[in-house]
Order: C-alpha cells, then structure tokens, then sequence
C-alpha cells in the first residue's frame, strides 16, 4: 500500500505546527496564562516546554518514521511479541474522542464567524452575551448542523490524502492564520490602555504564581504539543530520512510556542484597553472579548477575522485528529482512505451528538460521577488517556525500544549531529515520566488528596528533585557496566 509522505519541508513543518496549534494556543493558554499572573507563568511554561514537551516530541517523531506505519503499527513493528500495540490503540481512541467533541466546539466558533459576520453577535448587549452563548452551546439543532460541517470539512481534505490533502491544505492555513494574527496584534496593541496588557504579560510577577500555576504550565507544555495522541507519530511516518527531525521538532515548537504568545499579545491588550478582566476563563473567547469588539471602531470587521482565526487554528487540528484514525483504519484493516474517512467521519458525528444533546435535552443527564457525556469525554482524553499514553511513548522509547536507537534514529544513523545524548536519555527514562506522573496525578484529583495543599510546593519540588537525583545516578551506572560488558 502506499501510505503517501510529505513533499517539501515546509509541508512538514506546517502539517506538524498545525496539529500543535489549535484552541489550545488561541483560546485555552491566553485564559490560563490570565489565571496565573501573566508572564512569571510564561516563564515557567517555557521552560516545561523545552525540558518535557521538546525530547517527547522528538521521540514520537523518530519512533514514526523508524518504523514509517499508524500509531499502533509502529508498537508491533518494534516489539511485535509484546502487548505494546496496545499504547497505539490508545493513542488512536484518545484522538478519536477528542475530535468528537472539539468538533462541536469548532462548530461554535463557525457559528461566531456567522453572527460576526451578519453583525447580529454587534447588537447583543455586553451582560447578554453570556446568555447568548449558552444559546450558541445548547442549540442543538445549530450544533449538530455546525458540527456536521466541521467535519465535512476536515473529511474532505483528509481524504484528498497525505501530499495533496494534509500538506496542501496545511500550507494554506498556516499562513493564512500568521497573517489574521499580525492584522489583530496590530489593532490590539494601537488601543489606548493596550500597554497594560503588554505589561501584564511580559513583566513576570512571580509573587502571583502558585504552585497549581506550575502544575498547569507544566500539564499544558506537554498536551500544547499534541503529544500522546498518536499524531506525531503518524506524522513522523510521513517523513523522509533525509529531514533533520531535531531541527524540525525545535521549530515546531517555537512556532507553537510563539502563536500562543502572539495570541495572548491580541487577547491582553484588547482586555486591559477595555478595563475588563483578564482572568475570566473559557468565557474569555465567546463573552468578554465579543464586548470588547462591540466597543471597538471597525468590531464588526475584527470580530469576524478573530473567529476566522480561531477556526483555521482549530481545523488544523482536526485535521491531524482524523488522519491519526485513517492512517491506523487505512493499515491496519486494510481499507482505501476514502472508506476509512467515511466511515471515521460518520462514528464521529455519531460520537460527537452525545456531547451536543449534553448541552441541551440530556444537560440533566449524568453517565458517572455527575458528569454529562460531554464533561467524561473531556475528563477521560484531557486527565486520563493523553498523561498515560505520553507516559507509556516513554517507557517504550527509554526502555524497551532504547534511546540509543532513539538517537540513531534522530541522527538518521550518523547525517545529523546531536550533542545531548546523555540529557535525552535522562530526559526520557526519568524525567518525563516523572513529570507526566505528576500531571496525571494533578489533573485526576489524585495529588491533592495524597499532599496537603500547605505541603504540596516543597513535597513536589523535593520528591521531583529525589528522583531525578537517583535516576542519574542509577543510568550512570548502568552506562558503566554496559562499557564494562563491551
């Protein structure tokens, strides 16, 4: 079979950066970053990024093209006598749920594009617009609709295939979503009051940040990059041995990094200029800013390329979504890639009408826990299924598979250099299995109830400390004897 690859670099690097940047840039890290205090959060984002996201990011990377198949073709490939393959599955589930129901909150924000358009989102009032949007989320007529073109769309382009589909698309939307962002940092940063916001997000207060600040810069630095869900891996199979995939990892994740930034550089000021509150959370894309662009000269006009904006991030995730499932339904049973998209988008509209009826006739209704379909999808993929399948990418890396076939892999066996060898191997045998523990252990619930909050800082930073302490020493040794033997 065929599978299809990338065919330039820049295809790579925007197919790749398109599946990092989503909601997660645009609505999700402007609403926390406000949460924490501002720039002393950055800070310690950036750093989670570099010492976790990066070396994570990288093994999915190699750990796909070494072996060139799906996310649960690549465990076989690797160790198929072992039950590893399961991990894949996982992978490939956990992006399957996900786009379920990120396609119904897409479909939000196709409906804000209409509204800003039409100019009806202008006449609603400032103290309404929360109630409009709750109209907006438990329309479920609207939704469904909304959400059906979401996925059309992305079908469509997926099943136009790796080169002519993913790639061809994703170098028309990145471009398209720099260009939307530059116009609106313009227009953010020329109000009157707009340095207040500059301010708030590049002067580091670090009085303001908490140790559950912390927690949340590092759980968002390793789920910002799309990592265990199987898409940088299948995207990995997608590329040529002749591509740097260190180099191509780092700008990846710069260029995740920076729309964040440049997104918080066009939420902030705006927010400041208008004297409304930066720390409003997820009502921070579809209530507070729609009042600032009411109050705004031309808001009709930045209101609707805002939304457009927020929905060229997101497609490019849904598209890394959906071809996760029809890269593994495509391989692994043996199906042409329009029936795999068909049969994946029509699952998906099935899944993705029990999170839209969660907002609307069955609101009321709990599956477990008081939780709606909508809130156990969302706690299952966000707390659960993303820390443990990026967990398990480790293990296999750092410990089965080895990093020194890793490293081999991202050398493409001697072409490219690589100088931190002994600090990827730390990393992905220790380090980040330690930390995505935390995180699990964090976004479950399951920390709080083992530390107390008084304790939790100094408990976390030592034990962290601890383990990383006796990690080395523990590969030291073992690098010793492994010299010793040969």
């Amino acid at each position: 079979m065929n599978r299809g690859s990338f065919g330039s670099r820049l295809g790579i690097l925007a197919a790749a950066a398109g599946s990092a940047i989503g909601l997660g840039n645009i609505w999700k890290f402007p609403f926390i970053t406000g949460q924490n205090g501002g720039a002393a959060f950055i800070l310690v984002y950036l750093c989670c990024i570099a010492l976790i996201g990066l070396p994570v990011m990288v093994s999915e990377f190699v750990l796909g093209r070494r072996t060139q198949a799906n996310a649960v073709g690549a465990f076989k490939a690797i160790a198929p006598e072992k039950p590893w393959y399961m991990a894949g599955y996982l992978g490939v589930g956990t992006a399957f749920v996900i786009l379920s129901y990120y396609a119904m909150i897409v479909g939000w924000v196709f409906s804000y594009i209409y509204s800003a358009a039409t100019g009806e989102l202008m006449t609603v009032m400032p103290d309404q617009l929360g109630a409009y949007f709750g109209g907006v989320a438990s329309g479920t007529t609207s939704s469904l609709l909304w959400t059906l073109l979401v996925l059309l769309v992305t079908g469509g382009i997926v099943i136009a295939g790796v080169k002519d589909g993913v790639e061809k698309y994703s170098k028309i939307l990145m471009p398209a979503l720099l260009v939307l962002l530059v116009v609106l940092m313009i227009r953010s940063v020329t109000l009157d009051g707009a340095y207040k916001g500059l301010e708030f997000l590049f002067k580091p207060d670090f009085s303001s940040l908490t140790t559950a600040g912390v927690l949340e810069a590092l759980g968002h630095a390793f789920f910002s990059l799309s990592l265990g869900m199987g898409i940088i891996l299948t995207y990995g199979s997608y590329i040529g041995k002749k591509e740097d995939i260190m180099k191509l990892a780092v700008q990846v994740t710069i260029a995740d990094t920076a729309i964040a930034l440049m997104a918080g550089i066009v939420i902030f000021p705006a927010v400041f200029a208008y004297g409304l509150e930066p720390n409003a959370g997820p009502g921070l894309i579809f209530i507070t800013l729609p009042a600032v662009f009411k109050e705004m000269p031309f808001g009709q006009l930045f209101a609707t390329l805002f939304f457009v904006l927020i929905a060229i991030a997101a497609l490019t995730s849904t598209i890394s979504l959906l071809e996760v499932v029809v890269a593994f339904a495509t391989e692994e049973f043996k199906m042409s890639r329009k029936k795999a998209t068909v049969i994946s988008v029509g699952a998906l509209y099935v899944l993705a009408t029990l999170s839209i009826l969660s907002f609307g006739p069955l609101s009321e209704f709990k599956v477990v826990a008081g939780k709606t379909f909508f809130d156990l999808f969302d706690f299952l993929t966000s707390n659960v299924t993303l820390a443990l399948g990026g967990l398990l990418v480790c293990i296999f890396v750092g410990w089965v598979w080895g990093t020194e076939n890793a490293v081999k892999e991202i050398t493409s066996n001697g072409l490219f250099s690589f100088k931190y060898k002994a600090a990827y191997d730390l990393i992905i045998k220790i380090v980040a299995p330690a930390a995505i523990t935390v995180i699990f252990l964090n976004s479950t619930g399951l920390l709080s109830k083992l530390v107390p909050a008084n304790q939790m800082g100094t408990v976390m930073f030592t034990g962290f400390g601890a383990i990383v302490f006796v990690g080395m020493i523990v590969l030291n040794r073992r690098n010793r004897m492994k010299k010793a033997d040969f």
